[in-house]
């Protein structure tokens, strides 16, 4: 497994499939969503049973809100390590869930627990420091850039270089501008920098065809509750498993 002090993902040759168990979204949408810890990382087991190699995961607080405060990130990275042990855990450090960019420094500066990797989202202020941060505490970095706002910010970082990976994250949008729009990105990201790993995904309309388009390309890729609730028939899916299980199944018919 890739520690926290690696800036680079390691490769075994296989197509990564990470685990987004929960997103922000609200607790009623889904049975599976969850504020507690432990059921979570319980449900992000099955997941990695199913197939996942790696989870991305939302703290939360009592209420089920998204939060970077140290003690929330604890319980959630300690809950998802004893059920998953061996497995990497990323969580969110996304501006929403501390809107001020100092308070946000600050506690990830005071995390006790720390993940193995955070993702930053590049369109957002005070991404250059939010990613110093973490790499200072030996956190690795997932650049999120959904965005030519967010490329042309990632591409003119002075912590570019540092970044573990670059996720392309795909909006709700309709599956036949899917691969246009990511293949857009990949082009800019690969002209900047050849090596880099990405990891594709989509949202909503757009998780699986972005999916397939991943396992087209060979490009990492993630499913979950965080970006769909639905399998690629439309039925909701009982659990973050059940995606990946379907996930899976696109793995093995390439």
């Amino acid at each position: 497994m890739s520690g926290p002090g690696d800036t680079r993902a390691v490769g075994s040759g296989r197509m990564l499939v990470q685990v987004c168990i929960n997103g922000a979204r609200e607790l009623t949408q889904h049975p599976r969503l969850t504020a507690d810890a432990t059921l979570a990382a319980a449900d992000a087991a099955r997941a990695v049973a199913a197939g996942a190699r790696e989870i991305h995961a939302h703290a939360k607080d009592a209420a089920g809100r998204d939060s970077v405060a140290p003690d929330h990130v604890a319980e959630w990275v300690r809950a998802l390590r004893a059920a998953c042990p061996g497995i990497p855990i990323g969580v969110t450090t996304g501006a929403w869930t501390e809107p001020d960019v100092e308070r946000r420094l600050a506690a990830i500066e005071a995390w006790t627990e720390l993940p193995d990797h955070a993702s930053v989202n590049w369109h957002e202020a005070g991404a250059d420091e939010v990613a110093v941060a973490l790499r200072r505490r030996g956190v690795g970095v997932e650049a999120g850039i959904w965005d030519g706002t967010g490329f042309e910010a990632w591409r003119d970082s002075p912590v570019r270089g540092e970044c573990m990976r670059v996720l392309i994250e795909l909006p709700d949008e309709a599956a036949d501008v899917v691969r246009t729009h990511a293949e857009g990105l990949i082009a800019h990201v690969r002209a900047e920098d050849a090596e880099v790993p990405i990891l594709l995904h989509g949202e909503e309309s757009s998780a699986w065809p972005a999916l397939a388009l991943a396992v087209e390309l060979g490009l990492d890729t993630r499913i979950g509750l965080e970006d769909t609730l639905v399998l690629p028939d439309d039925r909701t899916a009982f659990d973050n498993a059940a995606l990946v299980r379907a996930a899976m199944g696109v793995v093995s018919a390439s």
